[in-house]
């Protein structure tokens, strides 16, 4: 199938206002993208609002943007409780849902009933296989792995993640938008947990077993990263903003797909999840937070 080019800017979609949704959201606006975020939610969304405000002060506050940029976002995003009033005309749709397969194809055999049929479709999965999500749609070839970072403001990689079905054209797009949205992609194959989540799920779960063994405190097991090898945040810092249920489900997956011993997910995180202790979105994780 051939499509034309994402358009500059492209109007967007993006479908879950969590954590990852609405950075990419605030992305997409900062960078001249016309957006809806949607969200089931008006929690979720109320909340993604106030966050996206949060964004655009801090990035006032110390000069990524300009009140021109502040305003222009205010005009850019839109915050949906409707699916298919968010993807009706959308050039790109971007999923950033739970991590769950069957979740996510329902969604996008939803969205592919109402969006444009020449839209880019995205998911941001971590470590799901693109082309069984793929699989839900009439057009696989249309759907693609955008797998952004968090925070995503921040982190410049995207992974565009290639399925069995995967076109040159829709590889072209994606990586088109990646760097509109002033991201470095790396190509990838459709692996359990591409390149990123299998390199940083093992050294996450490594610090939690080193916690769990009084190796060290959380804050110097994350210094020793920070410092040692240069990261800008350590392993269990890192699995706070996540989400330690995010980690739980990542490893669980991995663990079951790839039959590696150090995939399995400690016993300090099944804890701390059952405890609903899932980091910064509920105030309290490896870390304690006060936002």
């Amino acid at each position: 199938m051939t499509v034309p080019a994402v358009p500059v800017p492209p109007r967007v979609a993006v479908i879950g206002a969590g954590t990852m949704g609405h950075g990419i959201a605030y992305v997409a606006a900062i960078a001249g993208c016309r957006v809806a975020l949607y969200d089931s939610s008006a929690d979720a969304l109320a909340d993604a609002q106030h966050r996206v405000e949060s964004l655009a002060a801090t990035g006032l506050q110390r000069g990524k943007i300009t009140e021109g940029d502040r305003a222009a976002l205010h005009q850019r995003m839109r915050f949906v409780k409707d699916l298919d009033d968010a993807v009706m005309d959308a050039d790109v749709v971007v999923e950033a849902i739970v991590e769950r397969l069957n979740t996510k194809q329902m969604l996008f055999a939803a969205v592919e009933r109402q969006a444009p049929k020449e839209a880019l479709f995205a998911t941001n999965t971590s470590s799901l296989s693109v082309g069984q999500i793929a699989a839900a749609v009439r057009e696989p070839a249309r759907l693609i792995g955008l797998h952004f970072f968090n925070p995503v403001h921040v982190m410049r990689l995207v992974e565009i993640v290639l399925h069995g079905r995967t076109t040159s054209d829709t590889v072209s797009r994606a990586i088109a938008f990646a760097r509109q949205l002033g991201k470095e992609p790396i190509v990838v194959q459709d692996s359990p947990g591409f390149a990123s989540s299998r390199l940083g799920v093992v050294l996450g779960l490594e610090a939690m077993r080193m916690l769990e063994q009084g190796v060290a405190s959380a804050e110097d097991i994350d210094t020793a990263m920070e410092l040692g090898y240069n990261h800008p945040m350590g392993p269990l810092k890192l699995t706070d903003l996540v989400g330690l249920d995010v980690r739980l489900a990542i490893a669980e997956y991995l663990h079951q797909q790839l039959r590696m011993p150090h995939y399995a997910p400690p016993q300090i995180l099944k804890d701390k999840v059952a405890k609903g202790e899932l980091g910064r979105k509920t105030g309290k994780g490896f870390y304690t937070w006060s936002d």
